[in-house]
């Protein structure tokens, strides 16, 4: 997924902006490019203020021009950057700190300068107690109000399930899975019946654990904060947790991941209600990963069988 169009934001803009907001002289302002894999071009800064400190940054350039994946309907320019500056700024989540937040659509300049987090992505860490602490920080998200009505999050409703199952339809026919699909989608309209019966919230709607850094702190405790909040949504809490389940998980593994979550932020329902509207949820995300775009494949590390998760989750459905 690394973006072949590089970083388009000038040097001296760059500056200007950081010295307005941090409120200090930048001395000197040197780049490169991330190697941190993204669906946008990734920068690291690194910057000496007047006080002769150095902070390292990161510049994220998510402007139309830099968008190679993303489906059109699900992408809007100024959605990541109104979550860091209007919602995650006054959270206290853990998150990643914004610097400067630019969506000036006169010029078509939309970019975030972030806090570099020290740690690592999540799928690299082995201790499943770390996932609990994951699974329970994205509880914490999902107990939290709404964020304002104009903030432009993506709504999960009865369009935005139906129009993946007719991309991965269309993206299927003539290859192998058409008639899996198919039966799939006969039973699709059930799952999505469901999914809009639960409880709406604030989600991250692309919680994989790629998208996931960790750092142990200085007294031990982990820090969580998820980063890449592009496809933030109103929308089923348990589609986040489907996603941090995602993957070749043993059942037990799983298990204990979802009763992390459901310990700290409860079910409006019972425990058999729970495990089947997350089923639903995994069931949808599949679909999503199935009509994501024509020709795309994840990186080596992050591929998976997904038409396999989604017939999984419709057996356990008694589709």
């Amino acid at each position: 997924m690394t973006p072949t169009t590089p970083v388009t934001i000038p040097t001296e803009e760059l500056r200007e902006r950081l010295e307005a907001v941090m409120g200090c002289t930048i001395l000197d302002l040197r780049r490169q490019p991330s190697p941190y894999r993204s669906t946008f071009p990734l920068e690291e800064l690194r910057i000496r203020i007047d006080d002769g400190l150095h902070v390292e940054l990161m510049l994220k350039d998510v402007g139309p021009q830099s968008n190679p994946i993303k489906p059109g309907f699900v992408y809007d320019p100024q959605r990541e950057i109104a979550v860091y500056t209007r919602v995650l700024a006054e959270a206290r989540l853990g998150t990643a700190r914004c610097y400067a937040g630019v969506a000036d659509a006169a010029q078509a300049r939309y970019w975030l300068v972030l806090e570099k987090v020290p740690g690592v992505e999540l799928y690299q860490v082995g201790d499943l107690t770390v996932w609990q602490a994951a699974a329970r920080w994205l509880a914490q998200l999902h107990g939290r109000e709404l964020p304002p009505g104009d903030v432009p999050l993506l709504r999960h409703t009865s369009s935005f399930y139906t129009e993946f199952m007719r991309r991965a339809l269309a993206q299927a026919r003539g290859r192998g899975p058409a008639d899996a699909l198919a039966w799939l989608a006969e039973r699709h309209e059930a799952v999505a019946h469901r999914l809009l019966n639960l409880p709406c919230t604030f989600i991250h709607g692309e919680f994989y654990a790629s998208n996931v850094l960790v750092h142990t702190l200085p007294d031990v405790s982990v820090r969580i904060c998820p980063i890449d909040w592009e496809m933030a949504a109103v929308g089923p809490g348990l589609m986040d947790l489907a996603a941090l389940t995602a993957g070749l998980w043993s059942a037990d593994a799983r298990r204990a991941l979802a009763e992390a979550y459901l310990d700290t932020n409860g079910f409006r329902g019972t425990e058999d209600d729970f495990w089947i509207a997350l089923d639903c949820c995994r069931l949808q995300l599949a679909v999503q990963w199935l009509g994501w775009s024509p020709g795309w494949q994840a990186p080596e590390p992050h591929r998976h069988d997904w038409l396999a998760e989604a017939l999984s989750a419709a057996e356990r459905l008694g589709l």
